[in-house]
Parts: C-alpha cells; sequence; structure tokens
C-alpha cells in the first residue's frame, strides 16, 4: 500500500515538474537548421505552429519561443503586434522573432526589404562578449533585410574593410540594425536561422551568434554549443594523416569536378552561356539545373564559380570562355587520366586543347601570318584582341603538359608558334608589360615591340613566358631564347624585393619567380642562378605553416601594387583585391599562391635535388588535400578549391574584397588544374622538365624561324 502511494506521488510529482518546466518552443518548420541545431546539442524545442494569447497565458514563467521566417526571403515571419505586447507582459517569457511582418514599436520605421551584396554583419555591442568583441564580422550571403531605425542594435549590416574586425568602424558607411534587443524580446531583421543552407560564415563565429542568442533566450549563461553543422567543409581536420589512398582520391574528386560541376558547356544550353556571359565584364548567371547535360570538352569549359554565394546556399557561375583556362584544364585532365587510366579525362583534354586552337576565338585575330599578332592566343571569346602573356603561358604549358600524357604530337607547330609570337613581342630586355592589344600589334609590326626598352618586374605577368623561353631553348639550343631569359630574370632579381611590382600579394609574385629560375638552373647551373633561386624559395618559404599552408603577404611599397591594400570602407568590393587586410591575417590563397607554388616548388625541388624543397612540396601538397571542398548538398562543389582558406579558424573565409575573384570563387584553370596536375606528379616521383624532356620539337621550330626575320 504504502509503495502504491509513493509510485502515484512520484509521478504527481514528475508531472507536475513537466507542467511547470521552462520550455523552449520553437514556431516554424522542423526543416530549419535551427531544430537540427538544436537537437544537436542535446536542447528540447517543442515545434508549434503559431502563438497567440491563449498560448502563452498556459507557457510557464522563463519559458522560451523561436519564431522562424521560414520562407525567407518570399514570406516574413507572420507575428502580430498584440503578441509583442502580451510577450511584454510575461517578463520572464522570451521571444526571438526574425525577419517580422511587423515590429512592438513604430518608432522602428520599417520600410521595404534591402537585399544586400557586399556587406556584411558587423557586431555592434557586447552582448556576445570576448568571445565575438565589437567590429567582429560576420558573413550573411545573401542577405535580405528589413531597414529600420535603432538606436543601440546588437548587430548590424554594412559595407565594411576588415579580415574578421570592421577595421575603419563604422564611420562612413550606411548600416543596417540586424539584431535589436527589446527587454524580453530579441527581433532580427533577416533570417539569422538560415546559417546552414545560407552558408553563413566563418562558422565558429556563428556558432557564437547562436549560442549567445539561445543563452539568453534560456537565461542560461553557461550553455556551451559542442556541436555544429556546416556543408561545404574541408575534406580533412587539420591534425589528420594523409596517405596515399587520399592523395590518390583528391586527384580523382578533383578531376571529377570538372564533370560533376556543370562548366563543361554543352550544345543544349549555348544560348543561356552567350546570355550570361553577354560582353565579358559582369559574366554571372545562376548555377546550372542538375539535370543539364555536360558537355564532352569540344565547345570548351567556363571559368568557375563566382563568389557569390545565394540565401539557398548554391553559387552564381562566371559564365566566361577563357583561353588560358582550356589549355590549364586539358592539362589537368591528361595528367590524371594517365595515373588513373580513365579514357573520358583523356579525351575530354584532346577535344579542350582543338577547342582553344580552332573554336574559342583565341586566334580570332591572330591567324594571319602577315600580322605581327601572328601565333599569340586572345584572352577570351569576348576578348580576342587582349593579349596578356601570362595567360598565354599558362595555356601553352598545359598543352604541353597535356601533349606529353596524351602522347600526341599534332600541337607541336602551334606551341612553338606562340612562344616565338611572345618572344618577338617581348622587349630587348624580354617583357611584355602588363597586355598588349592584338589589333595594335598587327598595325604597329612586332619589330615594334621586340626593339622597345619596356620592363616590368612583376612575375605574376612576365616569368612564366619567360620559364616557355628556357623551355623551349632546352629543346632547340637556339640561343637567343636562353639569353633573353636571363637578361629578364637579371633584371628582376636586381629589383627584388623592393622594386618589384605586385599584384595583390607579394607571395604570389615569388611564387611566379621560381619556375623560370627553376628551369634555368637545369640548363646552366651555376653557382649565381642557383642562388637566385634559393634566395626566392627560401623567403617564400619563411611564410609557410607548419599545417603546409603559405601565408598570404602583400608588399611594402602600395604603390608598386596593382590592387594593394583597402584603404577605406567605401573601396570594399570596387576592384580586384587581397584576401587579407593586413599581414598577419592567417589566409592562404589557391588563386594567385599556394596552386602556382605547388607546381613550381616541385620544379626548384626536382631541379637542385633538395628533400628540404621537397619536404615543403610534400606538406603543402597534403594541406591542399585537406582543404579540398567535401559536401554532399552541393555536389557542384564536391572536390574543387576555394581561393580562400582560414587556417588559423579551418574554414573558407577572408576578406572577399575582390570585385571578380573573391573568396569563393573557384577557377577551372588557375586554380584546380595547376593542383591536380602538380598532385600527379608528385606522385609519379617526377617534374614536368623531366616529364616533357623528350618532346621532339625541332622540326616545328625550323619551320617557324621565319617568324624572326626582320624586313
Amino acid at each position: 500500500m504504502h509503495k502504491r502511494v509513493l509510485l502515484l506521488c512520484l509521478i504527481a510529482l514528475i508531472y507536475y515538474y513537466l507542467g511547470a518546466q521552462p520550455r523552449l518552443y520553437v514556431v516554424g518548420e522542423t526543416s530549419n537548421d535551427i531544430f537540427y541545431l538544436l537537437k544537436k546539442n542535446g536542447i528540447g524545442a517543442v515545434p508549434i505552429k503559431t502563438i497567440d494569447k491563449g498560448f502563452i497565458d498556459t507557457i510557464s514563467d522563463n519559458s522560451s519561443i523561436i519564431f522562424l521566417a521560414d520562407k525567407y526571403p518570399g514570406y516574413k515571419a507572420a507575428i502580430s503586434k498584440e503578441t509583442y505586447e502580451i510577450i511584454r507582459k510575461r517578463p520572464s517569457v522570451r521571444l526571438y522573432v526574425e525577419f517580422p511582418e511587423v515590429f512592438p514599436d513604430r518608432s522602428y520605421a520599417p520600410q521595404t526589404t534591402y537585399h544586400g551584396e557586399l556587406e556584411r554583419g558587423v557586431v555592434n555591442s557586447c552582448f556576445f562578449g570576448d568571445s565575438l568583441p565589437r567590429m567582429s564580422l560576420l558573413g550573411i550571403n545573401d542577405c535580405y533585410v528589413i531597414p529600420i531605425v535603432h538606436d543601440n542594435p546588437i548587430m548590424v549590416y554594412a559595407n565594411v574593410a576588415g579580415f574578421d574586425k570592421a577595421e575603419f568602424g563604422l564611420d562612413n558607411t550606411k548600416t543596417y540594425p540586424l539584431l535589436v534587443e527589446d527587454a524580453n524580446i530579441l527581433i532580427s531583421t533577416t533570417a539569422l536561422s538560415n546559417f546552414v543552407q545560407g552558408r553563413y560564415s566563418p562558422n565558429h563565429s556563428w556558432r557564437i551568434v547562436w549560442q549567445g542568442i539561445i543563452r539568453w533566450l534560456l537565461n542560461n549563461y553557461d550553455l556551451t554549443l559542442t556541436s555544429w553543422v556546416h556543408d561545404p567543409s574541408p575534406s580533412f581536420l587539420p591534425n589528420d594523416v594523409i596517405d596515399k589512398k587520399d592523395k590518390l582520391n583528391s586527384i580523382k574528386k578533383g578531376a571529377d569536378w570538372f564533370f560533376y560541376s556543370g562548366l563543361l558547356l554543352h550544345p543544349s544550353w549555348k544560348d543561356l552561356w552567350l546570355k550570361y556571359q553577354g560582353n565579358g565584364s559582369e559574366p554571372f548567371g545562376p548555377p546550372l539545373d542538375k539535370d543539364m547535360p555536360v558537355g564532352d570538352g569540344s565547345m570548351g569549359i567556363l571559368e568557375g564559380h563566382a563568389s557569390k554565394i545565394q540565401q539557398d546556399g548554391s553559387q552564381k557561375y562566371r559564365y566566361w570562355i577563357r583561353t588560358d583556362v582550356q589549355g590549364e584544364v586539358a592539362y589537368a585532365l591528361a595528367a590524371a587520366g594517365n595515373i588513373l587510366e580513365d579514357k573520358e579525362y583523356s579525351e575530354t583534354s584532346a577535344k579542350l586543347i582543338d577547342y582553344l586552337f580552332s573554336e574559342s576565338n583565341a586566334k580570332l585575330l591572330t591567324s594571319d601570318k602577315t600580322k605581327g599578332s601572328y601565333g599569340l592566343l586572345g584572352w577570351s571569346y569576348t576578348h580576342p584582341e587582349v593579349i596578356y602573356g601570362d595567360d598565354n603561358a599558362r595555356a601553352i604549358i598545359g598543352v604541353i603538359g597535356a601533349s606529353t600524357y596524351l602522347k600526341k604530337k599534332k600541337w607541336n607547330r602551334l606551341i612553338v608558334e606562340n612562344i616565338l609570337a611572345n618572344f618577338r613581342t617581348s622587349s630587348k630586355y624580354g617583357f611584355q608589360g602588363r597586355w598588349l592589344n592584338a589589333k595594335h600589334i598587327s598595325k604597329n609590326g612586332w619589330e615594334h615591340y621586340l626593339n622597345s626598352d619596356a620592363i616590368r618586374p612583376q612575375p605574376h605577368h612576365e616569368s612564366w613566358m619567360i620559364a616557355c623561353y628556357i623551355w623551349l631553348y632546352d629543346k632547340t639550343g637556339y640561343k637567343p631564347l636562353l639569353d633573353k631569359a636571363v637578361t629578364a630574370l637579371k633584371i628582376m632579381m636586381e629589383a627584388y624585393p623592393d622594386k618589384w611590382k605586385w599584384t595583390n600579394g607579394l607571395q604570389q609574385e615569388r611564387a611566379r619567380m621560381i619556375l623560370p629560375l627553376a628551369w634555368l638552373v637545369k640548363v646552366d647551373n651555376n653557382d649565381e642562378y642557383k642562388q637566385w633561386l634559393v634566395t626566392v624559395v627560401d623567403d617564400l618559404l619563411e611564410y609557410q605553416q607548419p599545417n603546409g599552408a603559405l601565408m598570404e603577404i602583400m608588399g611594402g611599397d602600395d604603390s608598386l601594387a596593382s590592387y594593394g591594400r583597402i584603404k577605406s570602407n567605401a573601396s570594399y568590393g570596387t576592384t580586384e583585391a587581397p584576401l587579407i587586410f593586413e599581414n598577419g591575417d592567417p589566409v592562404a590563397d589557391m588563386l594567385y599562391t599556394n596552386n602556382f607554388a605547388l607546381f613550381s616548388l616541385n620544379e626548384a625541388a626536382k631541379s637542385i635535388g633538395s628533400t628540404r624543397y621537397q619536404s615543403a612540396v610534400e606538406s603543402l601538397s597534403d594541406f591542399l588535400t585537406k582543404v579540398q571542398i567535401k559536401s554532399s548538398i552541393h555536389r557542384d562543389l564536391d572536390g574543387a578549391w576555394f581561393r580562400a582558406f582560414d587556417f588559423a579558424r579551418w574554414d573558407y573565409w577572408a576578406s572577399n574584397a575582390d570585385i571578380g575573384w573573391g573568396a569563393w570563387c573557384t577557377l577551372s584553370g588557375w586554380i584546380q588544374s595547376w593542383i591536380i596536375a602538380t598532385k600527379v606528379l608528385i606522385e609519379e616521383d617526377s617534374s614536368f622538365w623531366d616529364k616533357t624532356r623528350n618532346i621532339d620539337i625541332i622540326q616545328e621550330f625550323e619551320n617557324s624561324l621565319w617568324m624572326l626575320e626582320q624586313e
């Protein structure tokens, strides 16, 4: 009898306790990111359809409510002004509401929704404590915000300069309150709960944001979110050990990405490509439908993803056909096809090269043998008149590499003609300058450029074509090629480092300079040339991190930069730009530095037989394997590399100031191809120089010497 009474009392106490227990209620679909976050962290939440007076009257004191905007940005959260008033009368009950239809106070003066692009979230109070101090930056992609007026917002949305904090504060920039506190109500003017689907970053900072909001809601400031959800993510953790299987899988994933990305142009969507490519100035368009067919290389491959993440987590494409990309991707696919024994890779590679030389517009203005521009390659489908020597070099090095793996000689004449075309349009000192115009060359004659005094010590634009001169000299013994290369390299080394021009970082210039120096040592291993190589490599590796990443560094003199430091909030996002705000920001750049450095360092290590350099190459390669994108949601990203990686946070984060190729861009040529192709060389324990050593190109060279005959 006593046991039965005790049991009934216990049951009654449990029911009483549960009835009085403060609870967290969530208005919204259970598919919302918040539900998954709460579940992963063991925080109980009760899903409900809506809240009204009757509901609020029944909940216990100290209960909390999250009111979500499930259909953001199309529809706002359907909360009424009366609900705010009822909540205010229950001061122990706390409410978080986002993207609401109405606000509790008319003084907020909500206006039409504002759709941002360059702006980022900025912490504007001590709400989140020392772990996320004032002026900390938060990425909120494709943000729709309701403009309100508020004197002391917790967070604002603003266009500001900085890597992870607003370096110039909020002066001289328009701000939009993002999160405000009104007694026992927190109001967000956008959908902060879209953090997984919308790929908000950096992840650690957003964990602190939601930890802070949930702490406030539950009035429990000891609560810690131990689990966080995000996609995409790096393929490995920082301390994971990479084995041979991982390395080969990285190559395969990287090569498969060319197909899964949807970038290979197919005839069925040619009109779509032309529509979004336009004149090439802003070739941005929505991602392709997953069911759209993938091309076979015969129509070329698009440039990559833009650094424009939409609210559903997808990224816009850069619908642009570039000449360099065709040669680079062809090289990567040929290399991967060889090591993985994949016939489709190899066949696609060959078709890309055929497209480059026949259909891409690369030779639209440079096919007439009577013109001085003959043999050069135009920049892009939309700009065939623009000639970048560096783009020519990367395209041709790519074709050379692909030809070797494919065992084809059919493009040898075109390879030779391109190198000689660049040789004869470079100055007496070996420089072309930033870019040339094919129409001007045809008008002025190539001798005009050959006899000029142009000097430009900027390896990013000059060095790889100089490397091509050395490569062709090695195959032909034609001394003027070597003489011009040595002249140019000597001038650049005399200017190093204080007088070097730099693009948007000094490390990238070092990464580009290594290749011609490594190849110069292969043809003339004298002490001076070897010291040039060692000097630049050692300076580059000074900034290699224990995890293998090469940290980005800007030069000291902004007057020498093409795109230097961001000087104001107003200048953020207006031009090409570095990924860092200041030296010391822990960022690796896969578009300008780490990608090219991997290739060049491997050549340097093999050139002088340095085990230290080879160790640096392998460490960098392992880092790149680890940060390769893994995504179960975005198949078009899985296996790619973004331009930026914050190796301190181990997250895809940086200053997204670059107007064309920001932190989250992918590039099928510059980034993807050089990483994959070099990974293949590393697995083969070889170098580009050694792989291409036995190319027989002498006949094509002799047949092309007419190009150097002056009138």
